[in-house]
C-alpha cells in the first residue's frame, strides 16, 4: 500500500473514531423515556410544576400589551384573542414540563430521580416540599436585611478610607 493511500486510511480510521466517540456521546446525554417520567413525577410531588403555570398565559399577555400602545381601540378584541390563545396553548404546558424534567434527567441518573421521588413521597419529603418554599422566601428575606446592614458597614468604611486620602464623601 503506498504511503499517500496509507495516511488517508488513517485519516478515514480516525474519523470513524471520532464519529463513533461523539455519536455514542450524544447517546449517553439524552435520558431515557423513564427518566424524564421519574424527573416528571419529582417535579410535580416538589411543587415545580405550579412555578411554570403562569409562563404560558404570561407569555400571551406580554404579546398582547405590545400591540395595546399602538392599538388601543383593539383592547377588547386584544383581550379575546389572549383569551383564545391561552385554550390554545394550554398544551404548551406539557412540553415545557417535558423541557424541564430532560434537564433533571440529564442531571441525575434514574435510579437517583427514584430515589429522590421515593424520598419527596415520604413524610419527611412530604414537609421538605412544602415547607422549602417557606424557608427559601425567609432565607431571602433575612439575606436581604443582612446585605443592607453589611451595606452601611461598607459605606463608612469607604468614607473612613477615603478621609484618609483626604476625601470627604
Amino acid at each position: 500500500m503506498p504511503v499517500p493511500s496509507l495516511l488517508r486510511a488513517a485519516a478515514v480510521g480516525a474519523l470513524m473514531l471520532a464519529t463513533a466517540g461523539l455519536v455514542q456521546a450524544q447517546a449517553q446525554a439524552q435520558p431515557s423515556a423513564s427518566a424524564v417520567a421519574a424527573a416528571r413525577e419529582l417535579i410535580t410531588i416538589k411543587g415545580g410544576d405550579a412555578v411554570f403555570d403562569p409562563i404560558i398565559g404570561g407569555v400571551i399577555e406580554t404579546v398582547k400589551n405590545l400591540f395595546v400602545p399602538t392599538n388601543p381601540n383593539l383592547s377588547k378584541e386584544l383581550d379575546e384573542v389572549a383569551e383564545h390563545l391561552k385554550k390554545q396553548y394550554a398544551a404548551k404546558q406539557d412540553e415545557l414540563m417535558n423541557e424541564v424534567a430532560r434537564i433533571y434527567a440529564e442531571k441525575f441518573s434514574e435510579a437517583e430521580l427514584k430515589d429522590l421521588v421515593k424520598f419527596y413521597k415520604s413524610p419527611l419529603g412530604h414537609k421538605m416540599a412544602t415547607t422549602e418554599p417557606e424557608v427559601i422566601d425567609a432565607s431571602m428575606k433575612r439575606a436581604q436585611l443582612w446585605a443592607d446592614a453589611f451595606s452601611g458597614d461598607v459605606m463608612s468604611r469607604f468614607r473612613e478610607e477615603m478621609k484618609k486620602k483626604g476625601h470627604d464623601l
